[in-house]
């Protein structure tokens, strides 16, 4: 029987089944019919059906505090009112939604948002080239536009880095997993990236950071160190999928020094890291750098798909076409991400984040006395990286343990059952993303951190095996099956959607 064709309901009568939950039907064809490359359904079998801010509610009526924010996407949150009327005054308006890269006035709108949020010294002599809607896209333009400009083809790029999954972008990527079964995209030196608390250099702290910038700047004035001159270096201020892990300013400092000197152009994968996540609207300005090129998406577009890449005008050497894509610039994203900058800056949400971070970095790193699993914690504004560890075993030369992935995602699937959604990442995925929106309120802070808490000690703890099994045995993380969450039907944003359920019931298999 086609899965299409299972009733909603089971048939009337005495011997009838119960019905299936809310959203099962749908759950079971979208592991039918979808590929096998899907990730985040694996990792949160629910069916969203409403969200409002931080709160989405599953087809079964529960709720979720939602961490993920779409990947750092939703810098205000789900459905923000601001969002929800520009979209709705360019659709009463009557304006064109799909005109390929001609002029329009939302176009012109949000490109002076864009320019009025950007560093003034970067502002005044940039350019911005609409990409497709995706960062990747983004990525692959910056390059192209610095191979053009430089007449070179090689980049520099770093240990852990995140990119994309387009070709050029993937080469970039640190992770070797995603790339093994590809053919290689293109001739990439790969630096390592100063991350101190698996140090690539084995002392860690700011000792690190500056051997690390010490060997870029040696290899590339090595004539015998195989590195030809590169059209770019390409890096995140922070590393997102590398598992959150800031770049000391310092370091930054000394890249912009490095590349500059040898007429590098250093392009900032700003990603995932701007419009306020950080606690300044962009993560360059922490560190006072002007890169030649920055890279955005994500939250730029105000929940909806845009990227951008800004660059300086000196580069600006393409010829019509030298990179184009049917759907660069969406007329609702501009509007939608116009209405987004200006209210992050209007409302100082880059500096709520980073009194709001702050405040979780804080008890986190307090949590961590308490729990020996927490191997460390780090990040920069409402960018927060919990990285869990095997306490049992040997720490190495600076002090870390090894990471451990299977704890990761018994503490993902404990947070689901609590109510929250935390996704993982790191080099062996067991790095818990905290990503929530910029609106976050002092009670969802203190809600998040202790449900957090709450699963990271349940799943740590001695009986942490015997739930797990009971609560995946058929393995939920990796075949999409259900999960239910804690959550009252109060409305999102009131003090019960966010308090922690006493009677939270625990994950339950998929059928």
């Amino acid at each position: 029987m086609s899965l299409a064709a299972v009733p909603a309901r089971a048939a009337s009568g005495a011997t009838a089944a119960a019905a299936p939950p809310p959203g099962d039907a749908i759950l079971r064809r979208q592991r039918v019919r979808e590929s096998s490359a899907r990730t985040y359904a694996r990792s949160f079998p629910i069916v969203p059906v409403r969200a409002h801010g931080m709160t989405v509610e599953g087809a079964d009526g529960r709720r979720y505090l939602d961490c993920l924010s779409g990947a750092g996407t939703l810098a205000l949150g789900h459905n923000h009112p601001v969002v929800l009327e520009a979209i709705r005054r360019t659709l009463d308006s009557g304006a064109p939604l799909h005109l390929l890269d001609l002029a329009t006035a939302e176009k012109d709108d949000f490109t002076s948002a864009l320019f009025e949020s950007l560093p003034a010294e970067f502002a005044a002599r940039a350019r911005v080239h609409f990409c497709g809607p995706a960062g990747t896209d983004a990525v692959e333009a910056a390059l192209k536009l610095m191979q053009t400009a430089t007449g070179r083809s090689g980049s520099l790029a770093f240990t852990g880095a995140y990119h994309g999954m387009t070709a050029g972008a993937l080469a970039l990527t640190g992770n070797v997993a995603v790339k093994e079964p590809l053919p290689g995209g293109g001739e990439v030196v790969r630096l390592p990236y100063p991350y101190g608390y698996r140090c690539p250099f084995g002392v860690g702290g700011e000792t690190g950071a500056q051997l690390g910038a010490t060997y870029v700047e040696r290899l590339l004035d090595d004539p015998s160190g195989g590195v030809v001159p590169p059209a770019a270096m390409i890096l995140e201020a922070v590393q997102g999928e590398g598992g959150v892990v800031p770049a000391p300013d310092g370091w930054l400092r000394e890249m912009r020094r490095i590349t500059a000197e040898r007429g590098i152009p250093l392009i900032v994968d700003e990603v995932q890291t701007g419009v306020g996540r950080t606690g300044a609207m962009w993560a360059v300005e922490h560190s006072g750098i002007v890169p030649d090129a920055m890279v955005l998406s994500k939250a730029i577009g105000g929940s909806l798909p845009l990227a951008v890449v800004v660059y300086r005008e000196d580069y600006d050497g393409w010829r019509p076409g030298a990179h184009t894509g049917t759907f660069r610039g969406n007329t609702l994203a501009m509007a939608a991400g116009a209405a987004t900058l200006r209210y992050v800056a209007a409302h100082g949400l880059a500096e709520r984040a980073a009194v709001a971070g702050a405040r979780m970095t804080a008890r986190l790193r307090e949590l961590a006395t308490e729990l020996p699993a927490i191997g460390d914690v780090r990040g920069r504004g409402l960018m927060i990286g919990v990285e869990l560890v095997d306490p049992a075993a040997e720490p190495d030369a600076c002090g870390a343990r090894p990471a451990d992935p299977a704890l990761a995602v018994r503490v993902r699937e404990a947070c689901l059952a609590r109510g929250l959604i935390v996704e993982l990442g790191g080099r062996h995925d067991a790095v818990l993303r905290l990503l929530p929106p910029l609106t976050i309120t002092d009670e969802q802070v203190a809600a998040v951190l202790e449900r957090l808490a709450d699963a990271i000690a349940a799943a740590s703890g001695p009986a942490s095996g015997l739930a797990s099994a009971s609560a995946v045995s058929s393995g939920s993380a990796a075949s999409g099956s259900e999960a239910s969450g804690s959550g009252s039907g109060s409305r999102p944003g009131s003090a019960s959607a966010v308090a922690p359920s006493a009677s939270a019931p625990a994950a339950r298999e998929g059928a």
